[in-house]
């Protein structure tokens, strides 16, 4: 039905030349290029050869395209200074291949949220740092959100061991930027909510509010970090879905699998759960 919500994908170049079917569901739909997350992928000139891969190939596309940023090894709240300005470093490259693969500005990065379970444990206590830790990351993104809002593309912050729904919104309106904006990965929340305590995924929807501009969609079962196909976790879909309808717009909704196979086997669940499109 027209009135669902259109779905999207993350996925490798070469899953999606490799699986069945997948490069052709795609077309027109909002497509995350997982490339650049690969350690050195954003150094020297690697990231322009996967970059002219993906203009090569999507040349055409007609949605939306955006990338995960890198991530591996570090947080956005770097404290040591020297350290700081490689994490920038390797942000405005990825910023830049995102320029090169989405000129129409329409493009998205995804990046991981500084928040841990540590953090979360330790709010409202003599060790809290919520404040230390947006402070740090309005130091480090700054630069890279001023590129996003010159270049058009939004930088959106996603859950990993997030407890509060709200830290990462917090966040984002620290910024006070059109570019910035929260992820919620569902899986993740899941887990948070199985294994510390969180509330259930549709409060991040919720906390989030007209700020969520993106979501990965993964199933799990509370306990680990599974992208599994949705469906054969315990996630109440009907529920997600119910919180995503009551926003004024519905954010880019990416399915992100552990295997690239399962894609579609979700799209199809919830197609038939009469969910999305």
């Amino acid at each position: 039905m027209p009135d669902l919500p259109l779905l999207g994908a993350a996925a490798y170049l070469d899953e999606l030349a490799s699986v069945p079917g997948l490069r052709a569901w795609i077309e027109g739909r909002d497509l995350e290029i997982r490339d650049f997350t690969a350690l050195g992928a954003l150094q020297g000139e690697a990231w322009r050869d996967i970059a002219g891969r993906v203009k090569a190939e999507f040349s055409t596309h007609a949605g939306r395209i955006g990338l995960h940023g890198p991530f591996l090894g570090f947080a956005i709240d770097q404290p040591d200074p020297d350290l700081r300005a490689v994490v920038q470093d390797r942000i405005l490259t990825a910023l830049a291949a995102l320029e090169e693969i989405a000129p129409n500005g329409q493009g998205h990065m995804v990046l991981h949220s500084p928040f841990t379970t540590w953090s979360g444990f330790n709010t409202g206590t003599e060790m809290d740092d919520q404040e230390g830790m947006i402070a740090r990351s309005l130091a480090l993104l700054t630069p890279a959100v001023r590129r996003a809002e010159a270049i058009g593309a939004t930088i959106v912050i996603e859950n990993c061991e997030d407890r509060c729904p709200h830290e990462r919104v917090t966040l984002v309106r620290a910024f006070n930027s059109p570019a910035l904006k929260v992820s919620l990965d569902t899986g993740h929340a899941h887990y948070a909510h199985g294994s510390t305590a969180a509330p259930p995924v549709d409060a991040y929807v919720r906390a989030a509010g007209d700020l969520l501009a993106h979501v990965h969609l993964q199933d799990a079962d509370g306990i680990a970090d599974r992208h599994w196909a949705l469906g054969r976790g315990n996630i109440h879909w009907h529920g997600v879905f119910m919180a995503l309808r009551a926003r004024k717009t519905m954010p880019r909704l990416i399915l992100e699998m552990a295997q690239a196979e399962d894609i579609l086997v979700s799209a199809h669940y919830l197609m038939a759960e009469g969910l999305a499109r």
